[in-house]
């Protein structure tokens, strides 16, 4: 059956506190206080930096047995050297310890800058080098350099796939021949709603859906409306139960009918004036994820507390039936959970 996550894009934003964090929760309950509240949370801090093993055993022990983080790729990979002579630094990347969140592993996120162009020949290139499996992650991570050599960390507990998406900011990636190249890859592209900035494109290119909801109308800054979110309620659902849909731009031929339907990822990004948790929980309960929505008007006045406090009350007992207890030795090992 095909799985559908509703979550946030990072979780260590100041303005969330005493909002979407109950008033005086200690920051390192932070993680396990949102992924209480959603079931995916996205990791953006390895897009700025290496992180440590010890920080993703920390983030696995402090989430439910069942929850999934995705990973963003890193920056130096995607920005700095735009996909060009990438071996050692994926090798860096998945031996920094990625591989210590096991089963909890979810799609890595790549993320390209609005300058890059489409290229077919460089892009095929970095998906040849990609691994489709934990094993196969383990093997790359054997060409980190000099960097990683006291802390890598290669071992792999049971092999499982993986996959990748790939966001796109730049117009000339609106070209059928994009979409065949991913498909021929078997890597999703991400359905981006950048509140008109950046190219929006609904293709399925995959056995999954990666959507990042980085704001509706005003970028990373705007919630979504009720209606807004209805209508990517709708999509969803067309997406799990294997279908296309066809009220977003396309540029490449519709994606044969999956009988098995397609796992759909959702990230809220829009974080600036706290909106990214509240739209994902009410997105979850129009999913049927979650307890009916409470009514009211946007973060900000009443509807905060009225979701916190809903939502709060149907989840608490099904998360404490299935959560794994954190040792209290252990301390979330936050480092940068930013907006991108």
């Amino acid at each position: 059956m095909a799985d559908t996550r509703i979550g946030i894009s990072g979780w260590t934003y100041a303005p969330w506190r005493g909002t979407f964090f109950p008033a005086g929760l200690s920051r390192g309950r932070e993680l396990a206080y949102a992924a209480a509240q959603v079931r995916t949370i996205e990791i953006n801090g390895t897009f700025y930096s290496m992180q440590r093993p010890s920080s993703f055993a920390a983030w696995r022990a402090e989430t439910p047995d069942d929850f999934v983080f995705a990973i963003k790729g890193p920056r130096f990979v995607t920005h700095m050297k735009q996909l060009n002579d990438v071996v050692a630094p994926l090798g860096n990347f998945f031996a920094s310890g990625v591989l210590r969140l096991g089963p909890k592993l979810g799609p890595l996120l790549w993320q390209l800058p609005p300058r890059m162009r489409f290229n077919p020949e460089r892009l095929a290139r970095f998906f040849d080098v990609l691994p489709r499996t934990q094993r196969e992650a383990a093997l790359l991570g054997r060409h980190h350099d000099h960097r990683l050599k006291a802390r890598a960390w290669l071992r792999v507990e049971r092999d499982q796939p993986l996959r990748h998406a790939l966001e796109v900011r730049h117009d000339s990636f609106m070209t059928d021949e994009f979409i065949t190249l991913l498909r021929r890859h078997d890597i999703g592209l991400v359905v981006a709603d950048t509140a008109g900035k950046w190219p929006r494109l609904g293709d399925v290119t995959a056995d999954f859906v990666y959507v990042r909801l980085h704001g509706d109308t005003e970028l990373y800054a705007s919630g979504y409306t009720q209606e807004a979110l209805q209508t990517w309620a709708a999509r969803i659902r067309a997406w799990s139960a294997g279908k296309d849909i066809s009220d977003l731009p396309r540029v490449g031929a519709s994606a044969a009918r999956r009988p098995a339907g397609r796992d759909v990822f959702v990230y809220f990004d829009n974080d600036v004036k706290t909106h990214a948790p509240f739209d994902a929980m009410t997105l979850a309960h129009e999913l049927g994820l979650g307890p009916p929505a409470p009514a009211g008007p946007l973060p900000g006045t009443g509807r905060v507390e009225a979701v916190r406090t809903t939502w709060a009350a149907w989840r608490s007992p099904r998360v404490a039936a299935r959560r794994t207890r954190r040792p209290t030795s252990q301390r979330s090992m936050i480092t940068l959970n930013e907006r991108t």
